[in-house]
């Protein structure tokens, strides 16, 4: 498998190289709960989910969440960080490219897994969001702004985390299958020094 590894992500859980984590829900997740555009109840899943936060918050707010990471470090800690809190949540260890849940989701909430997989497995991933969502579902995406020079001057592949092009973001989600807001869309600083673009579709 091309890209980073479950030993990968393990070995940066248990040295404490995190630096992609908050200590908090993210605040584009916080910005979409608190204007009503992701409102519960619903199935709702999280894929790449970390330490979790998401899937607290998410919890505590009503939704029937899944959250879903293939490292055990981090599905430890999710799990620990629901039950430390008192609410009810699914954390699994499972690989996103492969999962396939009971039933279809209404939503996806996604920050931080499509920058961690390789862009040889993007389309794989993207097939698998449409697969799990109902039609009508939401995808509440997070793309991640990470140009670098040799990636733009060379053409090497750079990551993680790896630069979500919009326009490569656009050829995995067509039109054919989502339907996508006009742009400008909103940047969200992220603590990387980089930023995201925050983008809900809609799955047709």
């Amino acid at each position: 498998m091309a890209g980073p590894t479950s030993s990968f992500w393990q070995e940066r859980f248990e040295t404490a190289q995190t630096g992609w984590d908050r200590g908090g829900p993210g605040p584009q997740l916080m910005a979409w709960l608190d204007t009503g555009a992701l409102t519960p109840p619903s199935r709702i899943a999280v894929p790449g989910c970390g330490a979790g936060w998401e899937v607290a918050e998410l919890a505590a707010r009503g939704f029937d969440v899944t959250g879903l990471d293939y490292t055990p470090a981090a599905v430890e800690r999710a799990r620990a960080l629901v039950t430390s809190r008192g609410l009810q949540a699914t954390v699994a260890q499972a690989d996103v490219l492969v999962y396939e849940p009971a039933a279809p989701f209404d939503a996806v909430y996604e920050q931080t897994c499509l920058c961690a997989i390789h862009p040889d497995h993007w389309v794989d991933y993207a097939e698998q969001l449409h697969k799990w969502l109902r039609p009508g579902g939401q995808l509440f995406a997070l793309l991640m702004q990470r140009v670098r020079p040799a990636a733009t001057l060379e053409g090497q592949i750079e990551g993680p985390p790896y630069h979500c092009d919009i326009n490569a973001v656009r050829a995995l989600f067509p039109a054919s299958k989502w339907s996508w807001p006009k742009p400008p869309y909103p940047q969200v600083p992220h603590p990387t020094l980089s930023h995201e673009l925050a983008v809900v579709l809609t799955r047709l």
